[in-house]
């Protein structure tokens, strides 16, 4: 099948796909600084929230979502960035751009599907607004499943743990495969953008409100008394403490 439409659509596959998909986190960071020095949070504008794409046509955000990079320093993020550069390199060079362009546009829309599908199902448990489950949806499992396809393809490749441990890429992915298997048992990795771990919204409980999930440390807003509110953890600060959007960048730091 991939054969037939290759023959037929691959004229349309985009070259060097991992570049831009790179350049989209690089473009998130800085927005994520911005926010940082502006007081303008410009990163919860661009989560993949089925609420705000169906009520609010803010439609951009079936793209925005991709380009969030992960809530570490920028250090990590560089590391990162070459990291998958090369990875999404040989996997092109291995499979052909157009296999590649299947195989990465294929998890952002399953995850798009995803995302749409859990606002239905809090839907039909009484929450029909849900707002926050855009925490649930990053780019963890989509960069995961490069480095294990990638393991797959050479395993016994060997690449330097912390630029210093040799390991062989087989034992870098089974290692990786549990802690992703333990990851989705607990829930999931939900990091929301600029946070450490965001979670989705209140659940009812039979014959009770629904519980709220989410609360500013500063404020005691939660999601359920004001909707509209991003609430995120601070990396930053020691110990679970969430904040809404209006202090995420304003509160001093715990330490």
């Amino acid at each position: 099948m991939l054969n037939k439409l290759e023959r037929k659509f691959g004229k349309y596959a985009i070259p060097h796909l991992i570049v831009y998909l790179i350049g989209g986190y690089a473009l998130g960071y800085l927005l994520q600084i911005g926010g940082m020095i502006t007081n303008v949070n410009f990163i919860r504008f661009m989560t993949l929230e089925p609420y705000y794409i169906i009520h609010g046509f803010q439609f951009w955000r079936l793209i925005t979502w991709v380009m969030i990079p992960p809530s570490n320093g920028i250090l990590f993020v560089l590391i990162m960035m070459l990291f998958y550069y090369q990875l999404g390199t040989v996997l092109e060079h291995t499979w052909g751009t157009f296999r590649f362009n299947v195989y990465m546009f294929g998890g952002i829309i399953a995850t798009i599907i995803g995302a749409f599908v859990l606002y239905f199902i809090y839907g039909l448990i009484g929450i029909p607004h849900a707002v926050g489950i855009g925490n649930y949806f990053t780019t963890y499992y989509i960069n995961m499943s490069i480095f294990l396809a990638f393991a797959v393809c050479y395993p016994d490749m060997e690449v330097r743990l912390y630029f210093l441990i040799p390991i062989k890429m087989k034992w870098m992915a089974v290692v990786y495969a549990v802690l992703v298997l333990i990851d989705a048992m607990n829930g999931g990795p939900g990091r929301g953008p600029g946070s450490g771990r965001g979670y989705g919204p209140g659940n009812g409980r039979p014959g009770s409100g629904p519980i709220a999930r989410h609360k500013c440390a500063i404020c005691g807003r939660t999601e359920l008394t004001n909707p509209e509110l991003e609430f995120r953890f601070c990396s930053k600060c020691n110990g679970n403490y969430e904040y809404c959007q209006d202090h995420l960048f304003t509160h001093t730091h715990v330490k």
